[in-house]
């Protein structure tokens, strides 16, 4: 999504514009996709012995999120005799580029595509997909809807908003909150802004008041987590998952009401983005930000005091997984199956703090350190 995106991801990165760039070049040539160092998927589809073809199909790769998936994916590629072919986005939101890279997927023969979605613009190529024999496996966020495709591999977003929430209820000792949601969009619906935007609330004790949509809690009210108390949701403003995003719905947030003490981010660049806003505005002290996603420097950011807390995602083993299954699957074995008790296959989520409160089971950045992605 983060999503965070995330995204979840639904998130913003720091690599150059010209891998961007080479990307989309790369997407507008022929059929003869982009190729990882594993090899040409377009000799490389067939089953058994030889190479299978896969298709990774990414958000961006201007963001280390989805830079970590390329590259565990890369690695597990090489292990499994797998052809990988690599695409992406221009921008988050490009679904007009993904769906070239599906429609490329379907003409080389792959046996499956794993995909961060851009959009439901993409559903209709992926059902196309779908019948031409590949296996779809979606990444980090279930399309909508989720059967869209054949299977999920994600962290529990709602679960990892949750968990940061409760941090949020721990930390406020039954002070009054006032909130500011910055989400991921305020023009389409992307499960994974509903499901992290959602879970920060209940883990709150705030009823999110809908399941479908973000903003239609009750503004005012009490909450019920930790100690329990009276709270303000003083706005939802989109981020893009982007750190400049995140700065301009803080810098909107704060204009709305000058008192906020508690920021929920969908990301961390979104996160970066309001601290960026609250330094400049000199409030830091004033709020704690709360965010998801587990990269290394998001970890910093914790330790830095930056970020109150962090949930914590694992992208690199969610691409790793897919390659596997999708290369077991076209040599013969058994299609993956989801977490017992949820819709898809949960690759785990865990808290970051520097400490403890209210009882609620910490890592510390260092702890988590081993685990994180980007750099």
């Amino acid at each position: 999504m983060n999503f965070s995106t995330s995204h979840l991801s639904s998130r913003s990165g720091r690599r150059t514009r010209a891998m961007a760039i080479g990307v989309t070049v790369c997407l507008g040539a022929t059929l003869a996709a982009c190729g990882s160092s594993n090899g040409s998927a377009s000799s490389s589809a067939s089953g058994g012995g030889g190479k299978v073809g896969v298709s990774l199909i990414l958000k961006t790769l201007t963001n280390p999120y989805f830079v970590s998936m390329e590259k565990d994916a890369k690695a597990q590629a090489t292990k499994d005799n797998v052809g990988l072919t690599v695409a992406a986005g221009t921008s988050d939101g490009d679904t007009q580029t993904q769906i070239t890279a599906i429609d490329n997927a379907i003409a080389r023969g792959d046996k499956g595509i794993l995909i961060t979605t851009n959009g439901d613009a993409v559903n209709a190529a992926l059902g196309r997909a779908k019948q031409a024999g590949l296996f779809v496996i979606a990444l980090d966020t279930a399309p909508n809807p989720a059967s869209t495709a054949d299977i999920t591999y994600a962290t529990d977003n709602e679960q990892a908003g949750k968990l940061i929430g409760q941090y949020a209820a721990a930390a406020l000792g039954g002070k009054p909150a006032v909130i500011a949601m910055l989400d991921l969009f305020n023009n389409q619906v992307v499960s994974v802004d509903i499901n992290r935007d959602h879970g920060f609330l209940e883990g709150l004790g705030i009823d999110p008041g809908s399941k479908t949509e973000n903003g239609k809690e009750a503004k005012s009210g009490k909450y019920t987590g930790g100690k329990g108390g009276t709270y303000k949701v003083v706005c939802h403003q989109p981020t893009q998952g982007a750190i400049d995003g995140g700065r301009t719905a803080m810098e909107n947030c704060l204009s709305a009401n000058p008192d906020i003490n508690v920021v929920y981010a969908i990301n961390e660049p979104a996160g970066e983005g309001a601290y960026n806003a609250l330094k400049a505005a000199g409030k830091v002290k004033q709020a704690a930000i709360y965010a998801i996603d587990g990269s290394c420097s998001g970890l910093k950011n914790v330790t830095s005091g930056e970020f109150a807390a962090d949930a914590v995602q694992y992208p690199g083993k969610m691409a790793a997984l897919g390659v596997t299954s999708i290369a077991k699957l076209a040599r013969g074995g058994s299609k993956p199956s989801v977490t017992d008790g949820k819709s898809f296959y949960d690759t785990g989520t865990a808290l970051v703090a520097a400490k403890s409160l209210g009882g609620l089971t910490v890592q510390s950045p260092s702890q988590a350190a081993s685990a994180c992605w980007g750099s």
